[in-house]
């Protein structure tokens, strides 16, 4: 209690006396909500893992489809599209020579196939993408590449932005350089014995080569071998395979607005997931939460604005989702922006990218939000993949920064399930949305960022 008397004592009292009472009693009540867990609990039980492009995805649109009936939301509809597929196979890594041992490995994203008999190279190590990228190709041809790093856990995930190339890049420049097959510690925080997979990238022209992720102990104990000095070989079999053109889609779904001439509000999370876990974090968590807010301003009476809710298709291949709704939406006009994806835990920090005509909102939200441990912070509110190119035409962001600490010892891994989820944290995260969506959606004023 007196952290919540200390956080309020914060804020200008001119700004707390413009708090609106129906918001602050919207984020109050919302402290006790289930729809998110509902939502939470059913896509992941009932539908399970959701990788892009197959059959699971196909299943998990047509349960939000009807969950979001059921719920009283508006316009819900499939808008499909058309992408690439691809599933994994078999997944093994073993140390040849000079130490015989098995690791635990698989495949990113995108990875090409060793064939089922696999391939068998030396290995050559480095400490960085940018050492990788310095070595010449006398070093990499016809050798098993690795890349290791030290990445550390941090309040705002910002480790994923410096690490995070390994992955969506390694590949690429392993292939140019001529290696048979690329390995990288799993871009995470844990010290499990699982991988992390994930999307990795290869430039137009390049071709693709099998790459995969090992476990984070298993890369610590392949770096230490290599640090004795001895070559050391590996037998690497990864044999994924490219499906063709197959169907994912985003689910739409409305709250109507009372004034449909005032640009909208749109919201969201990503419905597909890897295909390891059962997606509850990364991102079943995060439609539940704005979806569980927007049904609770829906609740409450119609409000000025529409709210366009989104759970996307195949965000992890790189926004794939994203990009469809900007072509099928891109010309309607979006007043403000927000998505949840970064797990389940408090939100702890909040932004909002808007021109002088959302100041006033601005400073009413984050009022609202001190109560539940929320500061206001500086800098740029960061938009989501799923919402950014609606963010970069000139959409206002809203920012409400979860507690991301954690989050990369379950991010892409077996470990994402729904037992990680704290369900107080989960209704904090509503009431925090709940809150933002009451004032924004109920204001005329311009809430744009350009």
């Amino acid at each position: 209690m007196k952290k919540v008397i200390l956080l309020a004592a914060a804020v200008p009292m001119l700004v707390r006396g413009e708090i609106p009472e129906k918001a602050a009693a919207l984020r109050d009540s919302a402290l006790q909500d289930e729809v998110a867990w509902s939502i939470t609990e059913g896509l992941t039980t009932e539908v399970g893992q959701r990788l892009a492009a197959t059959e699971a995805e196909a299943r998990a649109r047509d349960w939000a489809v009807a969950r979001l009936k059921a719920l009283g939301f508006s316009n819900v509809r499939i808008e499909p599209f058309t992408m690439d597929g691809w599933v994994r196979g078999e997944e093994k890594a073993e140390i040849i020579s000079p130490f015989p041992q098995r690791l635990i490995v698989a495949a990113l994203g995108g990875s090409a196939s060793t064939g089922s008999g696999g391939i068998t190279a030396q290995i050559v190590g480095f400490p960085s993408l940018d050492a990788l990228k310095a070595a010449s190709p006398d070093e990499v041809k016809g050798k098993i590449v690795f890349v290791w790093h030290r990445m550390q856990p941090t309040q705002d995930g910002s480790g994923y932005g410096m690490f995070g190339p390994i992955r969506w890049y390694g590949a690429s420049v392993a292939s140019k350089k001529g290696a048979a097959a690329i390995i990288i510690r799993s871009i995470g925080t844990d010290h499990h014995r699982i991988a992390h997979v994930g999307s990795t990238n290869f430039e137009a022209g390049v071709k693709p080569i099998p790459a995969g992720a090992l476990s984070v102990p298993d890369a610590d104990n392949l770096e230490r071998m290599l640090a004795r000095g001895k070559p050391v070989s590996m037998r690497l079999t990864l044999t994924p395979q490219f499906t063709g053109p197959r169907q994912s889609g985003n689910v739409v779904a409305e709250v109507p607005g009372r004034d449909p001439t005032l640009p909208m509000i749109l919201i969201g999370g990503h419905l597909d997931s890897w295909d390891l876990g059962t997606g509850a974090i990364d991102d079943a968590a995060g439609i539940a939460i704005t979806t569980a807010a927007a049904k609770r301003i829906m609740d409450a009476g119609r409000p000025l604005r529409t709210i366009r809710v989104v759970w996307f298709g195949a965000e992890e291949e790189g926004g794939l989702g994203a990009e469809a709704y900007f072509k099928a939406h891109g010309s309607e006009a979006h007043a403000l922006v927000g998505e949840s994806d970064f797990g389940a835990d408090r939100i702890w920090q909040f932004k909002m990218n808007t021109g002088a005509g959302g100041n006033v909102v601005k400073a009413r939200i984050g009022a609202l939000l001190a109560p539940l441990g929320i500061v206001t912070g500086s800098g740029e509110a960061h938009a989501g993949t799923d919402v950014e190119p609606v963010a970069n035409a000139g959409a206002g962001v809203l920012g409400l920064n979860q507690d991301g600490t954690h989050y990369f010892e379950l991010h892409h891994t077996p470990d994402d399930t729904l037992d990680k989820i704290d369900p107080e944290a989960l209704r904090q995260n509503v009431a925090a949305w709940t809150a933002a969506l009451a004032v924004a959606a109920d204001s005329p004023d311009d809430l744009r960022a350009k």
